[in-house]
């Protein structure tokens, strides 16, 4: 029981010993480090207050929310692009031309047709003076990786202009 009597005392006078103001320094320069690092954030803007735009009829704006259709304008403000809009559609041109896929080439009869595989799966076999895509596509040349289509698009004027897609043999 001394022996631990003893054992004790000595234990608390080894303590006592690390408790001194050796560090107090530095715990305090710890304590205070941050004391004049306080961020600095700007007040929020001042939020805009939404307001609609009303569309009148009258204003002689076109509704933005009403599909166009394009309308058969005559003389020489039609253009000279201007699809012929009475012209029967053809299978491929009730997709997306980006929906269209070039799987293969064919080679008969001295005519190059290329195999389009539709957002169906359906296959199909298109050469040279077929129609494709929703922008009045015209195939201009079928060669064994890629078809050259020639679109006409009407711009917001009405007016109606060309432009050139390609699609690509997929493999």
């Amino acid at each position: 029981m001394i022996r631990q009597l003893i054992l004790l005392g000595f234990t608390a006078v080894l303590l006592a010993g690390c408790g001194g103001s050796e560090f107090e320094d530095l715990r305090d320069f710890v304590k205070n480090a941050g004391a004049d690092m306080r961020g600095k954030i700007p007040p929020l803007p001042e939020a805009r207050v939404y307001e609609p735009f009303a569309y009148a009829n009258d204003a002689g704006l076109p509704d933005p929310f009403k599909p166009r259709k394009p309308e058969a304008r005559s003389g020489k403000s039609a253009g000279l692009n201007q699809p012929d809009l009475d012209r029967p559609k053809e299978a491929l041109e009730e997709y997306p031309l980006e929906n269209l896929k070039m799987v293969g080439y064919l080679y008969r009869n001295k005519i190059g047709y290329a195999i389009i595989r539709a957002p169906d799966g359906r296959l199909h076999r298109v050469k040279t003076g077929n129609y494709l895509g929703l922008d009045f596509g015209k195939i201009e040349k079928v060669g064994d990786t890629e078809i050259v289509i020639r679109e006409v698009v009407q711009d917001n004027a009405g007016d109606w202009s060309e432009r050139v897609s390609n699609l690509q043999l997929q493999e």
